[in-house]
């Protein structure tokens, strides 16, 4: 049993949550009332302080130890410890009011307190020594700092798999971070302040404590199409690129062009990065950093697949019955002669050890050629032929 629920009902959630359970329930109405994305709604504010302000208390297995035996006033008044005989959550425990009717730390505003009295939450915190909360906005900084969000461009498991993220929730969180991506490439970390409230006396903790500025990520990500024959044989390839340079004596930007060389080994496989840190647009905040990432161009006759090659035939039916033979070119040039004695099936393939693509970690070694057999069937036959066919089979 505990002593009140205001904070678990502000988050939705039972008084036996678990914090994984805290931290989705944060996560999913943090989104929800966002005031960047409800900017067409004046009281969603008002509802992301409170959830924020919520999660604060309740992530914190300690203060929310103390909050679940005696209540959040007894908090807000610097208790760090059992309360004296008689005292409790409620106002018969002898915890002060405020004259309004709500809480200290609260105003009167929406969401239900014990006893029917309505609550506020308020970064003033409570009476001197006791617990005060932070900056929202600084609450959910730290939030998805957290949970491992980094500035490389993608999401970590904590806001992806391990907190059931997805999609365009995502994308909010990321543009939060300053992440880059497809159609941003970077941008500033909206919307966000160090905390500039924190605890007093002995309910202080370090969970208030002022943060410096984290600095923008900015990465760009160009697509490098890459041939089959290059990826196989390796090559050195040059990229030029427009990029913006800063004056930092003018402040003015010009933009400059830039030759960038990279190498391409062996066995290099599609979707493979190759990065240049600083080599991007210039502005005060510092250099993007450039990724290019590789893209098979697509061969008219081979397709890969991992470490092999893989090569079709067509054959009609009576090839397929009688028997047929093909030339293949292999990735080097070479003619393979391959062929069939009939009758071959539809989907039958064979191995050529040794003729695919170099494996990159072991660039002496190299996968297999297959040759996968396709038959076309007649789309239709005259009775003529049907009877001869069942005279022949």
């Amino acid at each position: 049993m505990v002593a009140e629920t205001k904070l678990y009902d502000v988050l939705s959630i039972k008084p036996d949550a678990s914090q994984e359970d805290i931290k989705k329930a944060y996560r999913k109405a943090a989104l929800k009332y966002h005031p960047d994305k409800n900017k067409d709604k004046p009281d969603a504010a008002e509802k992301f302080k409170e959830v924020s302000q919520a999660y604060e208390l309740l992530s914190d297995p300690e203060k929310r130890k103390v909050y679940d035996q005696y209540g959040l006033d007894f908090l807000l008044r610097g208790g760090a410890s059992a309360p004296p005989p008689g005292a409790g959550g409620d106002a018969g425990g002898g915890m002060p009011f405020n004259a309004s009717g709500g809480f200290p730390g609260f105003a009167n505003m929406g969401g239900t307190g014990r006893g029917g009295r309505t609550f506020h939450f308020s970064t003033n915190g409570g009476s001197s020594g006791g617990f005060s909360f932070s900056n929202p906005e600084s609450i959910f900084a730290d939030f998805f700092r957290d949970q491992g969000v980094n500035g490389s461009g993608g999401l970590g498991s904590g806001l992806g798999s391990g907190l059931g993220g997805g999609g365009e929730d995502d994308d909010f969180f990321a543009s939060f971070a300053g992440m880059g991506g497809p159609g941003r490439g970077g941008g500033g970390a909206r919307g966000f302040r160090s905390a500039s409230s924190g605890f007093g006396g002995g309910a202080g903790g370090g969970m208030g404590r002022p943060r410096p500025p984290t600095p923008d990520a900015q990465v760009v990500e160009k697509p490098l199409p890459v041939t089959l024959e290059e990826l196989s044989k390796g090559t050195r390839k040059k990229m030029k690129v427009k990029r913006k340079v800063l004056d930092s004596a003018t402040g003015r930007q010009s933009v400059q062009d830039k030759i960038l060389e990279m190498d391409i080994k062996p066995g290099l496989k599609a979707g493979s990065k190759i990065k240049f840190k600083g080599m991007g647009d210039q502005d005060e905040g510092g250099a993007q950093d450039l990724h290019f990432i590789v893209q098979e161009k697509e061969h008219p006759n081979l397709k890969r697949d991992g470490d092999d090659l893989r090569a079709i035939i067509e054959l009609d039916l009576r090839e397929a019955l009688t028997g047929w033979r093909r030339t293949v070119t292999t990735l080097d040039g070479k003619t393979l002669p391959v062929s069939g004695a009939g009758p071959t099936p539809p989907g039958f393939q064979e191995r050529f050890p040794g003729l695919g693509m170099p494996k990159s970690k072991k660039p002496t070694e190299r996968g297999d050629l297959l040759i996968q057999v396709n038959v076309r069937f007649p789309p239709s036959l005259t009775n003529e032929q049907k009877a001869k066919l069942k005279e022949i089979l």
